[in-house]
């Protein structure tokens, strides 16, 4: 059922930053933009509908994997076929949280990291279709880790803090020393805010970790889709969802990466 819902989120999200993006605009230049929008759009309005026939989904037929299912992968009126990704987001979201679940057993750090493991599978695919990160999610993660630090929950506030710091400022960094470099700029502003985000929860002693894992991910996948041609040379690749994924990995196992690495290198 939360996938579900992050489903609505990925998909409207971004419809609906545009739309703002395109009323302030209008403003800005002195127009009138009453007429652009006569209907709202927003997280539950207008109501779910098939793409192509436009028809409205039903109860019954949004039942989060078994609808898709019963309607064999296709709209129930003019029989288009339903994407994939929907019932893919749905099971990807109940494993990762049963996973969480079982990691940090019934807890408060089981509620905070279903939590983060929510917005970052919404920031991974946001940034998949779009290559944007909305501030709207990363800022309030961002947000809660500082807040859950003053409690101690995952690290104490001194080590969050300075993680947040720390993880803005290391992208920061590469972003214009790559721009100065090569005239060109490498990442987006949102990297460094997810980046601040993970270094809040898990603090700045996760950030060599999760910046490495997502570098390596990021490189070995952008090598495949060169390789298969499903990228062009020098068409940008979000790297969000790396650094969401690698982020997730440190939350559960970053302690255990850390030491392994420090045994088989012997600094320990």
């Amino acid at each position: 059922m939360v996938g579900s819902f992050l489903n609505v989120v990925i998909y409207r999200l971004p419809i609906m930053m545009e739309k703002g993006w395109r009323k302030e605009c209008l403003e800005y230049l002195g127009q009138d933009s009453k007429n652009e929008e006569p209907e709202p759009f927003t997280l539950s309005l207008p109501r779910s509908c098939c793409p192509n026939c436009k028809s409205p989904i039903t109860a019954l037929q949004n039942i989060p994997v078994l609808s898709y299912l019963f309607l064999a992968g296709k709209c129930a009126n003019c029989k288009n076929p339903i994407s994939i990704r929907y019932p893919t987001v749905e099971l990807a979201t109940a494993l990762l949280s049963v996973i969480v679940a079982s990691h940090f057993g019934c807890s408060l750090e089981m509620v905070s990291a279903l939590i983060l493991t929510w917005f970052l599978i919404c920031l991974t695919m946001i940034d998949y279709d779009t290559q944007l990160l909305p501030d709207s999610i990363t800022l309030p993660l961002l947000w809660a880790g500082l807040v859950l630090s003053l409690f101690n929950l995952f690290i104490d506030s001194h080590t969050s803090i300075i993680g947040a710091v720390a993880g803005y400022l290391s992208l920061w960094s590469v972003y214009h020393l790559f721009r100065i470099a090569t005239g060109k700029e490498g990442m987006g502003f949102g990297d460094f805010k997810l980046l601040a985000a993970l270094g809040a929860w898990m603090g700045w002693q996760m950030l060599p970790v999760i910046i490495i894992l997502s570098s390596l991910v990021g490189a070995v996948v952008g090598s495949l889709l060169l390789i298969t041609q499903r990228q062009k040379k020098g068409t940008p690749i979000p790297f969000g969802p790396y650094l969401a994924a690698a982020g997730w990995i440190a939350l559960l196992w970053g302690d255990e990466i850390i030491s392994h690495y420090l045994l088989f290198s012997g600094l320990s």
